[in-house]
């Protein structure tokens, strides 16, 4: 029997939907954008966008949960943001990611979001580890999981070309 298909709820300015064919412009200029992808190895192809949106549904089918589009109320695309599984020194975990739109960063869009996929995980998932992998010279990215509660847990060392940094938390049962 497959997973209950989550969803996080909407929040004052985002709300949530799963990834559709139907956007793979807007994903594609997100994930090309260099900006965006800067601390990847490099920004990702229109072809690498497309399986991108193939794995969140897949991730969707076998785990309930994914990637998914972040949206204003209005419908305009800021970004992507979900939860994935993902590996640090070959110990599988959940992680937390996001994505925002080059010219919407800066303005809480990422930590808001994330904020909603640490709601649903507390609600559906718990208890459970919940970690963001990120890149060491990624500041941002660790303010976001700083600002969630998230404190540093280990680095990675599972890849050859860079040591990652973990933070994480133990989400408890909402009470």
């Amino acid at each position: 029997m497959p997973p209950q298909r989550l969803l996080p709820s909407p929040t004052a300015r985002l709300r949530f939907r799963e990834m559709q064919a139907v956007d793979l412009d807007p994903l594609a200029a997100l994930l090309g954008d260099p900006e965006v992808m800067a601390f990847y190895p490099a920004p990702k192809t229109r072809d690498e966008a497309s399986d991108w949106i193939a794995r969140s549904r897949r991730s969707y089918d076998e785990n309930g949960h994914g990637l998914w589009i972040v949206e204003t109320h209005d419908g305009a695309f800021v970004g992507d943001c979900g939860l994935t599984w993902q590996s640090y020194n070959h110990t599988p975990v959940l992680e937390v990611g996001y994505h925002v739109r080059t010219e919407l960063q800066g303005q809480g869009y990422a930590t808001e979001a994330a904020g909603a996929c640490v709601d649903l995980v507390r609600e559906q998932l718990a208890p459970t580890l919940l970690t963001a992998i990120i890149h060491p010279e990624n500041t941002a990215s660790r303010r976001v999981a700083e600002k969630l509660g998230m404190t540093h847990i280990a680095d990675d060392h599972a890849h050859p070309w860079i040591v990652r940094t973990v933070m994480g938390m133990q989400v408890d049962l909402m009470r």
